[in-house]
């Protein structure tokens, strides 16, 4: 019997690698005989470094970088290790995978101080340039919970290119400062970036302006007012202009552009990075399809399992794969909504929840690691039912 756990993290209670454990445990306490083979996953969501690194025995690297109001803080990125990592997918190259929200995320600014048009990613490029230069040739890129709007502006400048006013001074930072861009200078662009190859996880397919653009859509969640909104548009649209005009080929109207405050143009202009579906290239990085040849059993999950995991998310990902070899797919999630049954259309087995009785939230995270023990055992009591004796 061959059985292999690959779930997401429980969000705010625990990573993908204890989720891994507590379901190995339980169903051992069941089936000791069985193969388990652990593989941490993630959606390029926050969380993703550490389900990369637990996955391949990589290493955390921890350093100070600029935040999005322009202090200090502490961020940090993974370098993968060889565990079970993809080599045809890297090409056998030093990977590194890095969360734009480390750096330039929502959570270093109090809601009181949000705002768009002054936050910069820089601290992202600090990231980026670091990685560099430890010799990294292959960076990922997770998007997401930015507090920026800055379209990758502030990442550009930290990596050394220069965005110049019409009189030839350097450009502040912040979105809305954009709209002062005269000129790009690549001179001094960081040289590492043309050996590196970039893959960007991103799972929306917003243009960078206009109705549906960055400014319009995730402005608001930033601390955006409708004014601001206006200024930051016209601000990312120049910003656009003006690498059109530098020879750099005009993405603004592909999807995802507008991806991270426009942090999607960012990396395709400056970096040459191709963006993907996050789950994909997570689930081709750590070579989970195959990790599934011959398993018997596939067992996933995440926090919270709803109609929205259809779209993007680990548990689906990870069951693409499993019905593709005909394995069947059993769910676990710290919370089931009432719409999550037609996920079961789609190719999952079975799904449940690990909360025993209605608890406030508090309660739910504290104990999740028991839970989703006990939960898992009695999931395996039952599997082990239908077994042929």
């Amino acid at each position: 019997m061959k059985i292999v756990i690959a779930p997401d993290s429980f969000k705010e209670s625990l990573s993908a690698m204890e989720v891994a454990n507590e379901i190995e445990r339980g169903f051992k306490s069941v089936m000791p005989d069985a193969e388990f083979i652990k593989v941490p996953v993630a959606d390029g969501g926050e969380g993703t470094v550490q389900s990369m690194v637990d996955a391949t025995q990589g290493d955390i690297i921890e350093l100070e970088v600029t935040g999005p109001l322009g202090n200090r803080v502490r961020a940090h990125y993974g370098i993968l290790g060889n565990g079970i990592l993809d080599e045809s997918a890297s090409g056998h190259k030093k990977t590194a995978i890095i969360e734009m929200a480390s750096a330039s995320g929502l959570h270093h600014v109090s809601a009181e101080h949000r705002d768009p048009e002054i936050t910069t990613s820089y601290g992202t490029g600090e990231l980026i340039c670091d990685a560099l230069n430890r010799g990294i040739q292959r960076i990922l890129i997770g998007l997401g919970g930015s507090a920026t709007n800055d379209g990758g502006a502030g990442m550009a400048q930290a990596l050394g290119i220069h965005l110049l006013d019409r009189n030839n001074k350097v450009l502040s930072v912040g979105g809305a400062a954009l709209s002062q861009l005269h000129s790009i200078d690549l001179t001094d662009r960081h040289p590492l970036i043309a050996q590196c190859e970039f893959e960007v996880a991103c799972d929306v397919n917003n243009p960078l302006c206009g109705d549906t653009g960055a400014s319009s859509v995730f402005g608001p969640q930033k601390g955006a007012t409708p004014e601001m909104i206006v200024t930051l548009d016209n601000a990312l649209s120049q910003y656009a202009d003006v690498i059109a005009q530098s020879g750099i080929t005009d993405r603004r109207h592909s999807p995802g552009a507008g991806a991270a405050g426009g942090m999607g143009l960012g990396v395709m202009a400056f970096l040459n990075a191709s963006l993907r579906s996050g789950i994909d290239i997570v689930m081709q990085t750590v070579n989970l399809a195959d990790k599934l040849n011959g398993a018997d059993l596939v067992i996933t999950g995440e926090g919270r399992l709803d109609s929205q995991t259809l779209h993007g998310k680990t548990p689906m990902g990870v069951t693409r794969l499993a019905n593709a070899q005909n394995i069947p797919v059993i769910a676990i999630a710290g919370c089931v909504s009432d719409d999550a049954n037609v996920l079961l259309e789609h190719g999952m087995t079975a799904i449940f929840s690990i909360t025993p009785r209605a608890m406030p939230l508090e309660d739910v995270l504290a104990n999740a690691k028991h839970n989703l023990y006990t939960c898992s055992q009695n999931i395996a009591a039952l599997y082990a039912m239908n077994l042929p004796r």
